[in-house]
């Protein structure tokens, strides 16, 4: 099967440190190499890949400043289709804008898609609903407007993570510094636990920074670390106590949650989005619904088994789940043409 993965280009493939997408993207195209699959991954020119990588544009436009997106994104993505009919399966990993280019091509096209940045998007998705195929992440992000061939959980390489038994007596916050995330409500059940929580992520709000993350830095029971690189993510998620993630949104998924779940540290999660599907209540985490709630959670943390949050994972969330549920999208679309 030739396979032609467009990944997104704003950040490398895999990425350094930030960059879901582009992380899922090179789980999956390394998971299909490795079973004979013929990948061409269309990425940044430094990305690493066991595939055949073609790319426009050398670095990503979040790491390069002088590029301006829209112009790469066009060219990266027109790259693709333009020579769409060498491949049998065209993934888009890249959001709606390359299925304005599905009619450039007889290759069927399926789109993962990673979540919805508004409704407002929706009118591209709905205008190519027949014609193309819809994955969702979870089953909480579905819209009701658009027919999915299948759900695909993201899945991980455990052997990249490292797992401890014990932890120390600290919490962690994983995510972007944004109101969405729960950064401010991670601080404050941290505090109200009398515990110590340490940050890192990349800071997608400045000024959500500045008003209510960085007054908070003052003393020595929050710190915030930067953005954490994957050695770096293993040790603040592996030796946690708990991962807090009080998000304010609903979250289409949340690999950070598996990440901390694959070191066997447990989730305090608010129940929103597609945290039902990822967490257990009670056996490798905890779902709350306010503040209140998680501090409690925090207090019966050493209930939850860390050797169960690392089998939730292997079970549900491993790469080899993802690369062999894509396999069967893949092939039940080339059976439909």
């Amino acid at each position: 099967m030739k396979i032609a993965m467009l990944s997104p280009i704003a950040w490398r493939t895999p990425p350094r440190h930030y960059g879901p997408w582009e992380s899922v993207v090179s789980i999956l195209t390394e998971g299909l190499v490795a079973r004979g699959e013929d990948v061409t991954l269309f990425a940044t020119g430094d990305s690493i890949t066991a595939a055949n990588l073609k790319s426009v544009c050398l670095h990503g436009y979040e790491e390069d400043k002088t590029l301006i997106p829209k112009v790469w994104e066009c060219l990266h993505i027109a790259e693709v289709f333009e020579q769409g009919d060498e491949f049998d399966i065209i993934h888009n990993h890249f959001d709606f804008l390359p299925l304005s280019y599905s009619h450039m091509t007889k290759t069927p096209v399926v789109t993962t898609i990673h979540g919805f940045s508004s409704k407002d998007i929706l009118p591209v998705y709905k205008k190519y609903n027949k014609n193309t195929h819809f994955v969702s992440i979870s089953n909480s992000d579905r819209a009701s407007a658009l027919n999915y061939i299948d759900t695909v959980y993201h899945g991980i390489d455990l052997s990249q993570f490292e797992f401890h038994h014990k932890h120390d007596d600290y919490l962690v916050f994983f995510g972007r510094i944004h109101n969405d995330k729960g950064a401010k409500e991670a601080i404050d059940i941290a505090k109200r636990s009398g515990k110590r929580l340490i940050m890192a992520g990349i800071i997608q709000d400045e000024a959500y920074f500045d008003r209510f993350i960085k007054p908070a830095l003052s003393c020595d029971q929050i710190q915030y670390v930067g953005v954490a690189d994957p050695v770096q993510r293993n040790t603040l998620l592996s030796r946690a106590a708990a991962l807090l993630h009080p998000i304010q949104f609903d979250e289409p998924f949340g690999l950070s949650v598996i990440e901390s779940m694959a070191c066997g540290t447990p989730v305090i999660a608010f129940n929103r989005g597609s945290m039902p599907e990822l967490i257990k209540h009670g056996e490798n985490g905890y779902l709350c619904t306010n503040t209140n709630e998680a501090v409690r959670a925090v207090d019966r943390i050493d209930d939850i088994a860390r050797e169960k949050c690392q089998d939730h994972v292997r079970q549900h969330f491993s790469a080899d789940a993802m690369v062999d549920n894509y396999l069967t999208v893949y092939k039940k679309i080339l059976a439909q043409q």
